[in-house]
C-alpha cells in the first residue's frame, strides 16, 4: 500500500464527517544489536507503520492512531467519535501549504540499516571497552531509516526521511559502574571506540571513591548532566501553555534578565541534531527560535492549539513522540550556546550525570540530586574520584551564574549542549 494513496483516501473519507482532517504518517525498518556478556548478541530486524489521524468539526479535536494500515477505517472512525464528546476549542484551522525553501540535515544517504554495520559498532564499543581492566555489562547499537509525512485537508502535503544511528555501554568494575553513549541521525558523528573507552573509565575511576564534606564546591557538569537539568526544568518553562497556564516560572518576564548574559538558548530544526526539520509536528514551517538571547528572555513556543486558545501564533514547535496521538508543544534541536572556554583548569568537581532529574521541580526549578561518576579534575586531568553525594540547587538560579561554557559539544536527546561551568555550588555530602 502506497503511502501517498493511503493518506489521500484516509483525508477524502474524513471530510464527508468532519471539517478537517490531518494525517500524520511514519514507516520505518530498524536493526537493534545487544551486548551479552561482553560478545555481540543477536541483532533483531524490524519495521512498522505508524499512522495518527486528526479529526476537526466545530471545533471538536478527536484523535486517533494504529499501527495497522489496514485498519485505518476504525482509526478514523475513533478519531471522529473522541471528538464528538470533546471540549470545543477556539479553532482556527489547520495549516495551508506553504513554498519551503530551507532544507533540515534530518537523515543520512551513508547510513546502511544492515546488521553488519551494527556488528560493526559493537566491535568498536568492545575495543574501547577492553582499554580498562572493567567487565562490560551491557550495551548495544541501533540504526534505522524511516519516512514520515504529514498531510492535510487544505492541502499540505510534506514529507521527509530521517535516519538515526545510536550506540552504548556499561561496563562495571567491583561496585562502580559507567555508561556512556552517543546518538546523531549521521553514521559518521558515531565514534563508538571512544564511548565503550568512555564508559569503561568511568567504571574503573570510581573505584575508591572518597567522601566529601558537604559545602560550596565549584563544578563542571557534563553535556550528559546538564541536558539532564535544562531539559528537565526550562523546556518545560518555555512552553507557551504552561505559560498561560501560570505553570512557568519564566510566566511574565518577556524582555527581562533571566540568564547569564553570556548564555544563549535557541531552537534551530536546521542544524545538525534529532530533531531537524522543516516542518513541526502539524505541518507549520519551522522556524530558527531565540528563546534567550544574551540572557535576556525573548520569547516562549506554541503550538496551533495553544496559539489559537490565547491569541499568539504557532511558533512551529509541535512534536510528536514515536507518531502516536495527539502533538503537544516541544523542541526540535534546542542550542545552549554562547562564548567557549577552558572550563576544566582550574580545580573542580566534574559530574558526570545526575540520579533522579526528573524530581527536579519544573515550575520553581529546585533540585537535590545524586552526583555520578564524580571526580577532581583540574588542568583537565582527572583527579580523585568522589564517592556519592548530592548537588542541590535551582536550575534558573544556575543558568545566571554560568562560570563558562566549554568547548565540547554534543546531541543529548534534542539538545545540543556543552560542557558548564558552575561556581560556588552546593554539594550535600558526609
Amino acid at each position: 500500500m502506497k503511502a501517498e494513496f493511503l493518506i489521500d483516501d484516509i483525508i477524502r473519507e474524513g471530510e464527508r464527517s468532519a471539517d478537517e482532517v490531518e494525517v500524520f504518517f511514519t514507516e520505518g525498518r530498524s536493526i537493534s544489536a545487544e551486548i551479552k556478556q561482553s560478545i555481540i548478541g543477536t541483532a533483531e530486524e524490524s519495521r512498522g507503520w505508524r499512522i495518527a489521524i486528526r479529526t476537526i468539526k466545530d471545533g471538536r479535536i478527536g484523535v486517533s492512531s494504529t499501527g495497522d494500515p489496514g485498519r485505518w477505517k476504525e482509526c478514523l472512525a475513533a478519531a471522529l467519535a473522541s471528538g464528538r464528546i470533546a471540549t470545543p476549542q477556539d479553532w482556527h484551522g489547520l495549516p495551508k501549504p506553504t513554498n519551503m525553501t530551507s532544507t533540515a540535515p534530518s537523515s543520512d544517504p551513508d547510513l546502511i540499516v544492515e546488521p553488519e554495520r551494527a556488528s560493526a559498532f559493537i566491535a568498536g564499543l568492545l575495543e574501547g571497552a577492553a582499554e580498562y581492566p572493567v567487565d562490560v555489562a551491557g550495551g548495544g547499537a541501533d540504526l534505522s531509516r524511516s519516512y514520515i509525512a504529514i498531510a492535510n485537508s487544505n492541502g499540505v502535503r510534506y514529507g521527509m526521511e530521517r535516519t538515526y544511528a545510536g550506540v552504548s555501554l556499561e561496563a562495571i568494575r567491583e561496585q562502580s559502574t559507567g555508561y556512556e553513549f552517543m546518538a546523531s541521525p549521521f553514521a559518521a558523528d558515531i565514534d563508538p571506540r571512544w564511548v565503550g573507552e568512555q564508559a569503561a573509565f568511568l567504571a574503573s575511576h570510581s573505584v575508591g571513591g572518597k567522601d566529601i564534606a558537604t559545602g560550596h564546591y565549584d563544578l563542571i557538569l557534563s553535556p550528559v548532566a546538564a541536558a539532564q537539568l535544562i531539559g528537565t526544568v526550562l523546556v518545560p518553562a518555555l512552553s507557551g501553555r504552561n505559560v498561560q497556564a501560570g505553570r512557568s516560572h519564566l510566566a511574565g518576564k518577556i524582555g527581562e534578565q533571566c540568564a547569564d548574559e553570556m548564555l544563549s538558548i535557541y531552537d534551530d530544526p536546521f542544524t545538525r541534531g534529532m530533531g531537524s526539520t522543516c516542518w513541526d509536528a502539524e505541518g507549520v514551517p519551522a522556524r530558527r527560535l531565540d528563546y534567550i538571547s544574551d540572557g535576556v528572555l525573548q520569547c516562549f513556543a506554541y503550538d496551533l492549539k495553544t496559539a489559537y486558545r490565547y491569541g499568539e501564533e504557532s511558533t512551529a514547535s509541535a512534536v510528536r513522540s514515536g507518531g502516536e496521538g495527539s502533538p503537544s508543544i516541544g523542541v526540535h534541536n534546542l542550542v545552549v550556546d554562547g562564548p567557549r572556554t577552558t572550563v576544566d583548569d582550574a580545580r573542580a568537581i566534574f559530574i558526570n550525570s545526575v540520579v533522579g532529574a526528573h524530581t527536579a521541580n519544573p515550575f520553581s526549578g529546585d533540585f537535590s540530586l545524586e552526583i555520578s561518576n564524580a571526580y577532581w579534575v583540574e588542568d583537565g586531568e582527572p583527579g580523585d574520584p568522589i564517592r556519592t553525594a548530592m548537588f542541590a540547587g535551582n536550575v534558573f538560579e544556575m543558568l545566571t551564574g554560568i562560570a563558562g561554557l566549554g568547548n565540547d559539544s554534543r546531541i543529548v536527546g534534542r539538545l545540543i549542549i556543552p560542557s558548564i561551568r558552575l561556581n560556588n555550588q552546593q554539594i550535600i555530602g558526609k
